[in-house]
C-alpha cells in the first residue's frame, strides 16, 4: 500500500496530530496511464503542488504525515465516493473520478471511465487511503484520548470555474464548525492570522471536503480541519516551481499553528 500513499512517522516526541495531503501526488498507475492525455500525464495541472514538501517539518515536531502518491485525476480522495456534490452554489464540480480538469479540459484520450472502472478505482486507491487514516487516527486517539486530523491543500489563486473572485491566502474549513472543537478552530484562525501577513477566511469558499467531513467527529474525539491556500504564496504559478523564500513565511505560520493546536486542552 505504500505505493498508494507515503507515510512519514514522527522523529520527535509524538503529538496528537495527523497531517494528510491527498492531492499532492503526481503518479499514474501503469495499467491505466495510457488512457490519459499526454499533456495531463506530463503536468497534472490541478495538483496541490509540493504540499507534502511544504509541511515536511511535521515529523520533527512529532506529527505523522500521510500523502497520496497518485494524482487526483486517478481518484479524488477528497470527493464523495457516491458522487454527491459537496457544494450547491453553482461552481464546477469534479467527481471522485474526474473526467475534466478545473479548466474543463478533458483528461482522457477517448471516453472517460465507465461505472465499473470508477468502482474499481475507488476500491483500489480510494478506500486504502481512508483505511490507513482511520488506523493512524485510532492509534493517536488511543495514546492521547483524542486526535486532530489536519487536511492540507492548495489551489491556484484564480480558478474561474469555481469562483469569479481570487481566493484569499488561506481558508480554514471545518464544515461550518461541525468537524472540530471550537477551541481548536479559534486557535487555528488566530495563529494563521497573526501579524496579518496572510489573509485568512473561514469556511468560505471552502468549508472542508469529504475527508474533513468523513473523519471529523468531535463528539467521538476526532477533530478535523482543512487548510486550503493559494499556491502563489509558496510557488511560482507560471511554472509551478517551489520558491524557498516565499515558502519560508507560510511554513513558519503552519509550524506555529500546529504546535498551538497540540497545546489545546480538550
Amino acid at each position: 500500500m505504500e505505493k498508494i500513499y507515503s507515510i512519514n512517522r514522527p522523529t520527535g516526541k509524538a503529538l496528537p496530530i495527523l497531517l494528510s495531503s491527498p492531492h499532492s501526488g503526481t503518479d499514474f498507475p501503469p495499467e491505466i496511464k495510457d488512457k490519459f492525455n499526454d499533456e495531463i500525464l506530463g503536468h497534472p495541472t490541478d495538483t496541490d503542488w509540493f504540499v507534502d514538501r511544504l509541511y515536511d517539518f511535521a515529523p520533527e515536531l512529532g506529527i505523522t504525515q500521510i500523502a497520496a502518491n497518485y494524482s487526483r485525476y486517478v481518484v479524488d480522495l477528497n470527493r464523495d465516493f457516491k458522487g454527491q456534490g459537496l457544494y450547491e452554489d453553482g461552481r464546477f464540480i469534479t467527481g471522485v473520478v474526474p473526467s475534466h480538469s478545473f479548466s474543463k479540459k478533458p483528461l482522457y484520450k477517448d471516453e472517460p471511465p465507465a461505472a465499473g472502472d470508477i468502482e474499481n478505482r475507488i476500491k483500489s486507491y480510494y478506500w486504502p487511503y481512508y483505511k490507513k487514516i482511520e488506523e493512524l487516527l485510532a492509534d493517536i486517539k488511543k495514546e492521547f484520548g483524542y486526535a486532530i486530523f489536519f487536511d492540507c491543500h492548495s489551489i491556484k489563486r484564480n480558478v474561474p470555474s469555481i469562483s469569479d473572485d481570487p481566493f484569499p491566502d488561506l481558508i480554514l474549513g471545518d464544515n461550518d464548525e461541525q468537524s472540530a472543537d471550537s477551541k481548536l478552530i479559534k486557535v487555528a484562525l488566530d495563529t494563521l492570522g497573526e501579524q496579518k501577513i496572510f489573509s485568512v477566511y473561514h469556511n468560505t469558499p471552502f468549508k472542508g471536503g469529504h475527508l474533513t467531513r468523513w473523519f471529523g467527529k468531535p463528539q467521538e474525539g476526532i477533530h478535523a480541519l482543512q487548510l486550503e491556500m493559494s499556491q502563489d504564496i509558496y510557488l511560482n504559478e507560471d511554472n509551478d516551481h517551489y520558491v524557498e523564500l516565499s515558502a519560508a513565511l507560510i511554513r513558519d505560520r503552519l509550524r506555529e499553528t500546529l504546535i498551538k493546536l497540540a497545546e489545546v486542552k480538550l
